[in-house]
């Protein structure tokens, strides 16, 4: 227990956090019409958590430097179980998506802290080790979320996909508190209050004018002046951060095109393979009649194949260029995606199959190198940085994601239904509408809207896979895996006595 202690009481918490971005994705349907919530409170229920992950998260990372990684990262854990048991309770949409955000708050802290605690225990190959276990579990948190949510919807009900969480904080409290030693980064770093203010605001800004797109159209005022908020604030961003002593996020950074293509791989990343699973689980459901644990079955084609990949790549593909790797994955994300633009009136579930098994192929290729990748672009004073970057950006992705596909996915269906009707059935209302459209009419425009928004998912990955293979070129970038890169983004520790 001395030993393997700490990786177990990281890695609890770190499944428990990153289990809740995508175990809500097949209970949506169930929390619609639980609290009559709208396709608009949905699509906040996922970007509420994600969105405070996001923005929060290099700000976090910053305060544990200077008040204790232990600490924050219990303080963390301890929120988020608060915030779970709000989900849980909550009595109308407005409560969940507050309690949600929340929850990314402490998911925040606790993400940030996860590997500088691990890097503060173990050293060379036990480092490695840990760093390969952790790696692990973080991508079995994101595949078992959509099968776990199914089987707990199914059965208690949608609100223990929340409660679940209550047990697992109060042991990963215990553990971390009883086997993870205390350790500081720079005590002279000053935690970046502007910086952390204003991305938050960018990030929020832009989300809530695609969310707010989908329901009065982009051309809309109130929808321009939120996004043209949401420029200010990263212009605001990126004059603080150039500015200051001690930024989140050094804009100088961009200016190295690996580090650039790397930020735009790990946006597309998360956008194009997960964002639009919210959209697939409220057409099985409400459309096809699949029960939500089914509808959870569909997305394991997508997490065996990333499993097998991820696990065979390990071994294979050592040595290939991250820019190989990150690159060709999101290609192969990309054609996942165009392989599901054919659904229609008739298709069942089996449709999305083949485009999951290419998404699983393409997540297992990206996922373990993106970080390395990041890295390696960057000096190795700001490894660390670079760490909560692609972090911050793959959440951001995941939200947007979620915002864009959903206005694409309304829109489409806006030509042969009326305004309201679309937002309705977008949002799971499929049995308010059958009294007035047919049952073919409703799943045609559904499948219309999910081949429209997969297009757009294709063409964000592809982009971005041909952009990671075009600028991702730095020397130092030519290995991909998590043990190559993690001793250089943990190094510089000061370990406190264990209290």
């Amino acid at each position: 227990m001395r030993t393997w202690g700490p990786l177990t009481a990281v890695c609890l918490s770190t499944f428990m956090l990153l289990l809740d971005v995508t175990i809500a994705v097949v209970a949506l349907p169930d929390m619609a019409r639980s609290l009559d919530a709208s396709l608009s409170d949905l699509q906040w229920v996922m970007d509420g958590y994600a969105l405070a992950l996001a923005a929060l998260l290099l700000g976090a990372g910053a305060a544990a430097d200077i008040l204790g990684r232990r600490r924050v990262h219990v303080v963390g854990v301890m929120v988020f179980a608060a915030a779970s048991l709000m989900c849980g309770l909550a009595s109308g949409p407005g409560m969940l998506v507050a309690a949600r955000a929340v929850q990314g708050l402490g998911a925040a802290a606790m993400l940030a802290t996860t590997l500088p605690l691990l890097g503060s225990v173990y050293q060379d190959r036990r480092r490695s080790v840990a760093l390969g276990v952790w790696g692990a579990v973080s991508g079995a948190a994101a595949a078992v979320g959509p099968l776990l949510g199914g089987v707990l919807t199914d059965g208690p009900g949608w609100r223990w996909i929340f409660y679940v969480n209550l047990p697992v904080s109060v042991a990963a409290v215990w553990l971390t508190l009883g086997v993870v030693p205390e350790s500081h980064g720079s005590r002279e770093r000053r935690i970046d209050w502007a910086g952390t203010l204003t991305f938050a605001a960018f990030a929020g800004g832009l989300t809530y004018g695609a969310v707010r797109a989908g329901e009065h159209g982009w051309a809309e005022t109130g929808t321009l002046l939120v996004c043209a908020a949401a420029v200010l604030a990263l212009v605001a961003f990126v004059v603080v951060e150039w500015r200051g002593a001690d930024p989140l996020l050094d804009p100088r950074l961009f200016l190295k095109p690996a580090f650039s293509g790397v930020m735009v791989g790990a946006l597309a990343f998360n956008a194009a393979a997960f964002s639009l699973m919210a959209y697939d689980s409220i057409w099985m459901q409400t459309l096809l009649g699949m029960s939500p644990v089914r509808g959870g079955l569909v997305f394991l084609w997508l997490s065996l194949s990333s499993f097998v990949v991820a696990a065979a790549g390990g071994r294979l593909l050592h040595g290939v260029p991250a820019r190989i790797t990150v690159g060709g994955g999101l290609l192969l994300t990309g054609t996942g995606q165009f392989c599901v633009t054919g659904l229609d009136a008739t298709s069942t579930a089996s449709a999305l199959v083949p485009g999951m098994v290419l998404l699983g192929v393409g997540t297992g290729l990206v996922a373990p190198g993106i970080a390395g990748a990041a890295l390696a672009a960057v000096p190795q004073d700001r490894a660390g940085m670079a760490g909560g970057a692609v972090n911050a950006f793959r959440q951001l992705g995941f939200a947007l994601g979620i915002a864009v596909y959903g206005t694409v996915l309304t829109s489409r269906m806006r030509d042969t239904l009326p305004d309201d009707a679309a937002h309705a059935l977008a949002g799971g209302a499929a049995g308010a509408l059958r009294g007035a459209f047919s049952e073919r009419a409703l799943r045609a425009a559904f499948a219309s809207g999910l081949n429209s928004a997969a297009v757009v998912a294709g063409l964000t990955a592809t982009v971005a896979g041909a952009l990671v293979l075009a600028l991702v070129r730095t020397d130092r970038a030519t290995r991909s895996g998590v043990t190559d890169s993690g001793p250089a983004a943990l190094k510089e520790e000061r370990v406190a006595p264990r209290g």
